[in-house]
């Protein structure tokens, strides 16, 4: 079995095979953004976002952000990336086919977050899902990514997603990549909290392009609640985490679980603690996220990894144990996806849809 990290590097070399667009431009700031008008605020009892009713389910904790909504700490990672190669009309039925029926299962089982994004093909379902699930929406915290080709347009690209998800409001919204004229769309998305669509703003991979992180940081007029990165014991992330607690924003792991690598997931420390405790590696990864302070979204389209990823709660990790995970890290070598944005990152401004 080859190693993660090629296959990664593989999708990414084939991703932009298939999508470069022919533009000599890199990543960029468009001075647009400083043209778009400004929504009126909306007073908050008229908003869509003001039924919102989050409540801790299942043990799961709530992490209040820098706005004071609450998140709950471990969701639903709905991406399926087995099935998005498939473009057809039959492949992308069978991709939202099966999202719907991931998050039947997540919120049966208690789940009350569920990460998806226009570029994972399945927002049809998740909104499906979460309709036929029985748990009312202003119960569930859904968090959706713009992916880089709606930022030029992204008022009309929310909508649009609203549309998709079958919602009113976005709990969180993410700008997916660094590239693009991601000001622009985040202005977009400033409006968009402002209407009541969007109740919290944040940035995805925007640490692999600190130029990009910078310019929202500094331009933001309400500034983002959350950074979603790549994190798991192989890649701690240690001085972006820093990153994010000097500017009050709560990290987001996605690659949890390293998208099951076997190095990761047979490594001897883990199994061992794993053993200590009755649990699986993927429930001790996940256990050492929640005592880090992390959100953690875990994909899996199957029901029992699904109930498994949330029995985390019933133990805890030492002290010593907790140490024994740190020493894991392998810094930024530690990483499957670890993207030169000024290089690639014309890659991700289309959507094969």
């Amino acid at each position: 079995m080859p190693h993660m990290k090629k296959i990664i590097t593989s999708a990414i070399a084939l991703l932009a095979a298939f999508t470069l667009v022919a533009c000599n431009t890199t990543t960029q700031t468009n001075s647009s953004a400083s043209n778009t008008t400004v929504s009126q605020e909306v007073p908050d009892s008229q908003k869509p976002s003001a039924v919102s009713d989050i409540k801790s389910v299942a043990d799961v904790p709530l992490l209040t952000l820098n706005n004071e909504t609450q998140m709950p700490q471990l969701g639903l990672g709905t991406q399926i990336q087995s099935l998005e190669s498939d473009s057809s009309q039959a492949g992308r039925q069978r991709l939202n086919n099966t999202s719907r029926e991931s998050v039947i299962a997540a919120l049966k089982a208690g789940y009350r977050h569920l990460d998806t994004a226009h570029g994972y093909y399945n927002e049809t379902g998740v909104g499906e899902g979460i309709k036929e699930s029985g748990v009312p929406r202003n119960e569930i915290w859904l968090t959706s990514k713009l992916w880089p080709s709606d930022y030029a347009n992204a008022a009309q690209a929310i909508d649009d997603m609203l549309k998709r998800l079958q919602v009113d409001y976005i709990d969180l919204l993410y700008l997916h990549h660094p590239t693009g004229d991601y000001m622009a769309a985040y202005r977009a998305v400033e409006n968009a909290v402002r209407e009541g669509k969007v109740r919290a703003i944040g940035i995805s991979n925007f640490d692999n392009n600190m130029n990009a992180f910078n310019d929202v940081m500094n331009n933001a007029t309400i500034k983002p609640q959350a950074l979603q990165i790549e994190m798991h014991p192989l890649a701690q992330r240690t001085q972006t985490r820093e990153l994010a607690k000097k500017n009050n924003l709560q990290v987001e792991a996605w690659y949890p679980l390293g998208h099951a690598d076997s190095t990761l997931l047979n490594n001897s420390t883990l199994a061992s603690i794993a053993r200590s405790h009755n649990k699986t590696v993927p429930q001790v990864i996940l256990r050492w996220l929640m005592q880090e302070g992390v959100s953690a979204v875990p994909g899996s389209n199957n029901p029992d990894h699904i109930r498994e990823n949330l029995n985390i709660f019933d133990f805890e990790l030492s002290d010593s144990e907790m140490n024994q995970i740190r020493g894991l890290d392998q810094g930024e070598s530690g990483r499957y996806f670890n993207i030169n944005y000024d290089q690639m990152g014309q890659a991700f401004m289309r959507l094969n849809e």
